[in-house]
């Protein structure tokens, strides 16, 4: 009896680790369904000043900003898959706000958004995403910083952020103190589930290009 108590003692055990590292490794890194506020997250990342290579088929909303290391990763890696498939990419670029008095933005930063939500070019975007970041001047672009009309743009960018954070957490998509994490994804499978995640991890492209046909 002792042995076979110890036996069903060691199998539990077992499977609470199997479970255990099968939920590190891979179910918490999977997007979630969004299955609250569809419509209030939607009517935002559309109305937003999203930029795209205007592409015919799904649409994915990346919300991201400039300077953002996994937001570089992860158009690198995944775009061009994306394209190919046909996805149009709608990518929402901000200029996030000061914290603690420590300016998270540079005025090149803040004057190529504006410049992208009015225009929406995604030649700029990809000119923008192809130099240096030091390098860049945003040379020959109005400036935001003192311009009542652009500086209501990047404040706009910011309040997008603001008004998904509670939308998106209450869908259990992960969400930072100040914002949503970034880069952050929405999109729609093809039997139109809208779904999430903040991608900062490798480890979730492979079910985001899955769901969108460009794996």
């Amino acid at each position: 009896m002792n042995k076979l108590i110890l036996w069903l003692v060691l199998i539990a055990v077992s499977v609470v680790g199997a479970l255990a590292a099968w939920w590190w490794l891979e179910v918490r890194w999977r997007p979630k369904s969004v299955t609250k506020h569809q419509a209030e997250i939607a009517k935002i990342l559309d109305e937003a000043g999203w930029v795209s290579p205007r592409q015919t088929g799904p649409k994915l909303y990346m919300i991201a900003f400039r300077s953002c290391p996994d937001c570089v990763r992860l158009k690198a890696e995944m775009f061009p898959r994306l394209h190919k498939a046909g996805v149009d990419t709608r990518v929402i670029v901000i200029a996030r706000r000061d914290l603690n008095g420590a300016a998270k933005s540079t005025p090149a930063e803040r004057t190529t958004v504006a410049e992208l939500w009015i225009n929406r070019s995604w030649a700029l975007m990809e000119r923008w995403d192809g130099a240096p970041l030091e390098t860049w001047t945003a040379e020959g672009i109005p400036p935001a910083d003192g311009d009542i009309a652009r500086t209501a743009v990047i404040n706009a960018g910011r309040d997008v952020v603001d008004r998904l954070r509670p939308l998106l957490a209450s869908n259990g998509v992960k969400v930072g103190d100040q914002g949503v994490r970034y880069p952050t994804l929405v999109w729609w499978t093809a039997d139109g589930v809208m779904r999430s995640c903040a991608c900062e991890e490798p480890r979730t492209y492979r079910a985001v290009l899955r769901e969108l046909g460009a794996d």
